[in-house]
């Protein structure tokens, strides 16, 4: 690894401290697709999957016990971890995208990996884009592209030097395969599956695309990747976003049966094993000890993976909190989060509120980067907590999470507010059921220290502490960023503009 000298400065209890190096680090980011935060057995004693090598990867390492994703969802998340700014800045105000949409990130936005190529990094993407790119149409409809033709838009424009998989999720067609900007193959069938968790939606599928066979796959190039990275001359970043263990659920014959709760419990004890892949592939490298490894999710458990089926046997996968995918309440959004990044950092827990916005700041932190006012607007370092074994003051001023439905809910400590009466999600009280919402108070306050299963709405007892997180609420969409820093603009569209969200709070 060629040398590559840079500081950090950063404060740890009122102290300036600097960080050097000799290396700049390799940076690998793995992104689960749905995984619950009470799927991982080192967060949670009573579940019924033993994830082995994540609470290996836990020991060794930094675990984040209050950490979450900007959005509930997928689409929304994987453009917040990019670009280090909260989803509903940009055009997508709600939902997710699907396997036709076009590109959701413009090419002028700087992301983490051209953030980082700037730094003199290589970059891939392996895996679950989601965030759309452009097809080669020959009219407006989706089943008339041209998959001969390259792609536009897409991972490559966007900072990575390599990039290998598929547009939308596992159960969202096509399923085409992409290299760089070309499709692998032209769909030669159309395929579905039906099965209670195995479902796939119909749509054209390339040769060369088994869907029990995607999760190994990306592994597997993976770790090639690594190999072949370890005896080049740059620090390489790696951004491994999986398919899994969202639907469809496949676990390969190997972990069938073997969770003891079902398929989705299989497929997770398979997840854990392919980052024991990962894991390993870098311990060949020889770069064990420079390289930084982040395994976290998009999101929380999905009601599509069974959970009143796992719970009536005792497996929890959101743990003890309220909710699921698609919510407003810590179920949603609350995932798993583990940093290792062996021979430069000791282990232990992080118990503040953290968000996967801020890795971008982090890693750009690590290199001795400043972010521009453009950048990285809702992104914090969040390396002083990382350095520091012992608690430190709480590093965001607060949290703002968004639901399927587009409805906010902002974090302060202990206490969280809910912009609106329903879960914003899936789960009761739905945000279209009038009956349900139609005598609850229009907010919802929580004390997440003395009720982290937010059970008692607190709104009407606390209502100056409403006002004050709504206040604040507001003046982050004002500033276009909830960072210090120079204002910016949203992104809005006609369904979505500043006047009206205000007026809805």
């Amino acid at each position: 690894m060629k040398n590559y000298l840079f500081t950090s400065l950063f404060i740890v209890n009122g102290l300036n401290v600097v960080y050097a190096s000799a290396d700049k680090p390799n940076i690998i980011f793995i992104l689960s697709d749905d995984m619950g935060y009470g799927d991982m057995s080192c967060l949670n004693q009573t579940s019924k999957i033993n994830t082995t090598n994540l609470d290996g990867m836990a020991a060794e390492g930094v675990v984040f016990t209050d950490a979450h994703s900007s959005s509930s969802v997928s689409t929304p998340t994987r453009y917040g971890i990019l670009t280090g700014r909260y989803n509903w800045r940009s055009t997508l105000k709600s939902s997710v995208l699907d396997g036709y949409s076009k590109a959701l990130i413009p090419s002028g936005r700087e992301t983490i990996a051209s953030m980082l190529r700037k730094q003199g990094y290589t970059t891939a993407a392996i895996g679950k884009w989601h965030l759309g790119w452009n097809w080669n149409n020959i009219d407006s409809g989706k089943n008339k592209i041209n998959y001969s033709k390259p792609i536009k838009n897409g991972p490559t424009s966007l900072g990575f030097d390599y990039f290998y998989g598929f547009c939308g999720s596992l159960d969202m067609p096509p399923y085409v395969y992409v290299e760089n900007d070309n499709p692998t193959a032209v769909p030669d069938t159309v395929t579905q599956n039906k099965g209670k968790y195995s479902w796939w939606r119909k749509g054209p599928t390339s040769p060369d695309f088994k869907h029990e066979e995607v999760l190994p796959n990306i592994i597997e190039r993976a770790c090639n990747y690594i190999s072949q990275k370890s005896v080049k001359s740059q620090p390489y970043f790696l951004y491994l976003p999986l398919p899994a263990p969202h639907t469809p659920i496949l676990p390969s014959e190997e972990f069938r049966g073997k969770s003891g709760i079902g398929e989705y419990g299989d497929y997770v004890l398979m997840v854990d094993a392919m980052v024991g892949k990962v894991l390993e592939a870098v311990k060949a490298s020889g770069e064990e000890d420079n390289t930084i490894i982040v395994f976290t999710a998009d999101n929380g458990c999905s009601p599509a993976a069974g959970i009143t089926e796992m719970e009536e046997q005792g497996h929890h996968p959101n743990h003890i909190y309220r909710g699921n995918k698609a919510d407003l309440f810590d179920g949603g959004h609350r995932i798993p989060c583990i940093l290792r990044w062996k021979g430069r950092v000791s282990p232990h827990k992080v118990n503040q509120t953290i968000c996967l916005t801020d890795f971008y700041a982090t890693f750009a932190d690590v290199n001795g980067y400043k972010l521009a006012d453009t950048e990285g607007e809702d992104s914090y370092s969040l390396l002083p907590a990382i350095y520091s074994v012992q608690e430190i003051p709480s590093i965001r001023e607060a949290t703002v999470h968004h639901s399927i439905a587009g409805e906010f809910t902002i974090r302060q400590g202990r206490w969280k507010l809910l912009l609106s009466a329903s879960s914003g999600g899936w789960s009761f009280p739905k945000p279209n059921d009038k009956k349900a919402l139609q005598n609850l108070p229009p907010m919802q306050l929580y004390d997440m220290y003395s009720d982290p299963k937010e059970t008692r709405n607190l709104v009407e007892e606390f209502p100056e502490k409403a006002n004050e997180l709504k206040s604040l609420m507001i003046k982050y969409i004002k500033d276009g960023r909830s960072t210090p820093g120079k204002p910016q603009k949203n992104d809005f569209v006609k369904q979505w503009k500043q006047k009206d969200k205000l007026e809805q709070l």
